[in-house]
């Protein structure tokens, strides 16, 4: 592979400039022309796939979506490494951005809104043969789990840095996987398959059970999900979860499932090849949790235990069997407090908080995405990784828009903050608010915990309000130093003060 394209703007500086590229001059971004397909390659917004949902009009999911800019430092370190070249696309929004300026090509698809640049197919498959790019690497928002644009890279000749069309679709519909998962010995939350009517869905939940959630088959980030204390508050519930998701993600299917309480959310970190070979590389606790968004990630769980690891990663590898899966993937689970695991969903794609998992394994994840995608085998087994230590991930958000008048960024040994923003840098309304995820690894929980609590009081961004003294009241909080929580905790950690 000798080019490649980044379906967000966001991917490319996290790639070059924490490798310390020279390519462009930070204070002269305003001056970098934009590259433009030549003619005869025009793009084309009115563009859809046969039909079917683009998922243009979907929202990006908030999990995964980012402010224009955040992981894309981190990400091109291994691209330029392997002598690959880069093309960057963005939106107007974009334009003057750190990852704009560090690839090697550059071209604008579409205004500020996702719909009209990070959502349009058509302009990121012409930007792609305009500049001859052999692979696009989606990131982890907007297209990234969106089985009609891995077809449509497909169809064109293009590798999509990410698992085929076909299981993005079979993994992404949460009544098909649950399915799969139940027919192959992964253990599920008790629920139901897809339901009619109302009068269906009130008939399962008295075998179930309340509270019990109706959740959306498609899509992710909590929408069209919907928590049921009592029966009279069903009908409601079903309606609403349903409207939700046919507006986001253009399917209103629903389903019923147990509500569990005082659970963890816990996730596998999975690797799998074209040659049939998988490796799990641990867990990550992303229990720590507003509005069913993550704030705080880390690993490994403080509350795992050698025997439930290992069933778990078990469990992931099994799930990825199952769905013939290639490259990076996550498996998400619930545990409860007695021990006992269940298969939420498989995230087909890289995670936000993909770092951590690094960190303690030694692996570096994109770089594998990329060689898997040339069909490189990999060249570790199982029981060659070894989890080294503790890693803990903050993810620094916006409260505000506006431009940055003064950035330090905490530095030292094993810490790291994965950003695109700069001195001057403009945080746009239009995407995800978070700037960046501010990382640290030590020899253990207790030492990574000092370590955060240190990063958080040096790090100072000026003219836009931040969450960073959420994070440090989340950081000091007796809960979350001992370890002790679940989640729907961090609400009244955040409460108590």
């Amino acid at each position: 592979m000798k080019k490649l394209l980044f379906a967000t703007a966001l991917l490319t500086s996290l790639l070059l400039s924490a490798c310390g590229s020279q390519k462009a001059d930070s204070n002269d971004l305003a001056n970098q022309p934009a590259a433009r397909p030549e003619e005869g390659a025009e793009l084309d917004p009115e563009f859809s796939v046969d039909g079917e949902d683009t998922g243009e009009t979907a929202e990006p999911q908030p999990d995964a979506e980012l402010s224009g800019m955040v992981d894309a430092i981190y990400q091109l370190q291994p691209v330029e490494a392997m002598g690959i070249e880069t093309v960057a696309v963005y939106s107007e929004a974009d334009r003057n951005s750190l990852p704009v300026a560090l690839a090697d090509e550059r071209i604008c698809i579409g205004g500020n809104a996702a719909a009209e640049s990070y959502l349009n197919q058509k302009n990121i498959i012409s930007a792609a043969l305009a500049t001859n790019a052999e692979a696009i690497h989606p990131g982890y928002g907007f297209l990234s789990e969106n089985a009609g644009f891995a077809k449509l890279c497909e169809e064109n000749g293009i590798v999509f840095i990410g698992p085929k069309s076909e299981v993005i679709s079979a993994m992404g519909d949460k009544d098909t996987s649950r399915q799969l998962m139940q027919q192959v010995g992964v253990p599920v939350v008790p629920g139901t398959e897809v339901l009619k009517d109302v009068e269906e869905a009130k008939k399962y939940a008295k075998e179930i059970g309340y509270p019990l959630l109706v959740k959306a088959t498609a899509g992710g980030g909590g929408k069209g999900i919907r928590v049921v204390a009592r029966e009279e508050d069903l009908a409601d519930a079903f309606h609403t979860a349903s409207r939700e998701a046919e507006s986001a993600f253009g399917n209103g299917d629903v389903f019923l499932e147990k509500y569990l309480t005082h659970v963890r959310h816990v996730e596998m970190q999975i690797l799998a090849d074209q040659q049939g070979n998988i490796l799990c590389l641990g867990e990550r606790d992303c229990s720590l949790q507003l509005n069913k968004q993550k704030v705080l990630e880390e690993t490994p769980s403080p509350v795992m235990t050698e025997d439930i690891r290992r069933k778990m990663m078990d469990a992931a590898v099994l799930a990825a069997k199952a769905a013939n899966y290639t490259n990076a993937g996550t498996v998400e689970f619930l545990l409860a407090p007695d021990g006992q695991f269940y298969f939420i969903e498989m995230n087909t794609r890289l995670q936000v908080e993909h770092p951590i998992t690094e960190e303690i394994s030694g692996v570096d994840i994109v770089k594998w995405q990329i060689r898997i995608a040339c069909q490189v085998p990999l060249n570790m087994k199982q029981e060659d990784i070894r989890l080294q230590g503790h890693a803990i991930e903050c993810r620094i958000n916006a409260r505000s828009t506006g431009r940055v008048e003064f950035l330090h960024i905490p530095g030292g040994g094993r810490v790291h903050f994965d950003t695109a923003l700069m001195q001057d840098t403009v945080v746009v309304p239009f995407y995800d608010s978070m700037l960046g995820k501010l990382i640290v690894h030590a020899n253990t929980r207790e030492e990574a915990i000092r370590r955060m609590e240190a990063s958080l009081c040096e790090m100072v961004i000026v003219g836009v309000e931040t969450n960073i003294e959420e994070q440090l009241q989340l950081i000091r909080s007796k809960i979350f130093q001992k370890g002790n929580y679940d989640t729907l905790i961090l609400d009244k950690i955040l409460k108590k003060g």
